[in-house]
């Protein structure tokens, strides 16, 4: 006979797998619409398997990404039980945990797949229109969300965000009314976060070929901590081909390059049909603009994956990127203090604790605060006067704990 705890446990795997829209043969195992295995009920969890495996064939080795699944559905179903009272005892006396620990606060999923791309767009090219129509193509009934950064400096993010995606509304008319402008949406963990709280049970992220691995294993390894789904489903929109002539070739860095040297013939290539040639004048007039093209630049600067020496040189010798130093990952939008220097990258820890690793062409320098983010009472004007006591720890711990021996 079936104890409780296997009743509920059992329970939670047949939730899981309707909510993923599995089929069951009866005997423990699930199939997809298409009918390929692709899970069985395991001590009452959800064990997941490469879809490849069919009826009647030994079950293939877990690859990462299901063995990722398979924890999440184990993690649901100890959550369940009850704590017996030397638990209750030890979990009051821990006292308050931080947001990763804590995990996310439980939510009714009542919704299906949300699809998102999470990006820069600066400037929005016709690359990024390719991106977007994939998104759409792959979202679910048209459930799907468009998340341009935050991010703003002069040399690699030149629009505020106000501005480019007013452009974008206009570059990109039929995905006009996906595009979020939320200043809530700083990092791709507070997109995810929100979905969680709006009741989605899966998300599935579009983004270039050259970032799905990087959005692959940090969306997955904090599933269950900062948010909780049932499939976190990473999807290519293709690799770029930066001496491709077509939209393939096409890059923000290419605009921002064409832009700075002045060259208005090769920026029009980037732009889409849908803009007029008065609108792609104003929009590369006020990129100029907001670049500060009269007061001199550098390549590497502004396109680093177009002058990747001169931004190596620099590093080295240490003229930038410093450890100390506060950058923002460009792909993912985390901010956090650099703790350590690689070769080509850097590990850097957020001061909600997050650590995350970049390479050095896909970061930007935040040390300072710019004057739109010093008003009183901002985390931004906090963390800016926090670097200025002395003492402040913030960040040492890591560098203790990650030093090389």
């Amino acid at each position: 006979m079936k104890s409780f705890f296997q009743f509920i446990k059992e329970s939670n795997a047949v939730q899981q797998a309707t909510r993923l829209g599995l089929a069951s043969d009866g005997h423990g195992g699930w199939y997809d619409k298409r009918g390929e295995f692709v899970a069985k009920t395991e001590k009452g969890q959800l064990k997941f398997y490469n879809k490849r495996q069919r009826i009647g064939k030994q079950d293939p080795p877990q690859s990462e990404k299901e063995r990722r699944l398979s924890q999440s559905s184990s993690e649901r179903s100890s959550s369940q039980e009850v704590p017996t009272q030397s638990q209750s005892s030890s979990q009051q006396s821990v006292g308050q945990q931080d947001t990763v620990q804590q995990g996310p606060p439980p939510v009714e999923k009542t919704k299906g797949t949300l699809t998102i791309a999470f990006g820069r767009f600066n400037p929005p090219t016709t690359g990024h229109e390719k991106l977007l129509d994939t998104v759409a193509s792959n979202s679910d009934e048209g459930d799907y969300i468009i998340i341009p950064s935050r991010s703003q400096d002069k040399k690699k993010n030149p629009l505020d965000p106000d501005t480019k995606i007013s452009v974008m509304k206009q570059m990109y008319p039929k995905h006009s009314e996906k595009i979020v402008n939320d200043p809530a949406n700083r990092t791709i963990f507070d997109v995810l976060k929100k979905a969680h709280n709006d009741g989605y049970t899966n998300v599935r992220i579009v983004g270039g070929g050259d970032r799905v691995k990087e959005f692959d294993k940090l969306t997955n390894d904090y599933n269950g901590k900062l948010y909780q789904f049932d499939n976190v489903e990473v999807l290519s929109a293709g690799d770029r081909d930066p001496d491709s002539e077509g939209t393939e070739g096409m890059s923000a860095s290419k605009q921002r390059k064409a832009a700075a040297e002045g060259d208005y013939a090769s920026f029009k290539k980037g732009v889409p049909k849908s803009m007029s040639d008065k609108q792609t004048k104003q929009l590369y007039t006020t990129l100029r603009g907001a670049m500060g093209v009269k007061e001199g630049w550098s390549l590497w600067q502004i396109a680093p994956k177009f002058d990747w020496k001169n931004l190596r040189e620099n590093f080295v010798k240490e003229n930038i990127y410093k450890v100390g130093d506060d950058v923002e990952n460009l792909n993912t939008g985390l901010v956090g203090k650099i703790i350590r220097r690689g070769t080509n990258y850097l590990i850097c820890v957020t001061e909600d604790n997050i650590m995350f690793k970049s390479w050095i062409k896909d970061v930007t320098d935040v040390s300072g605060v710019p004057a739109n983010q010093r008003e009183v009472g901002t985390d931004a004007l906090r963390k800016y006067a926090e670097t200025m006591v002395k003492g402040s720890t913030w960040g040492k711990q890591f560098i203790n704990k990650y030093r090389k021996k």
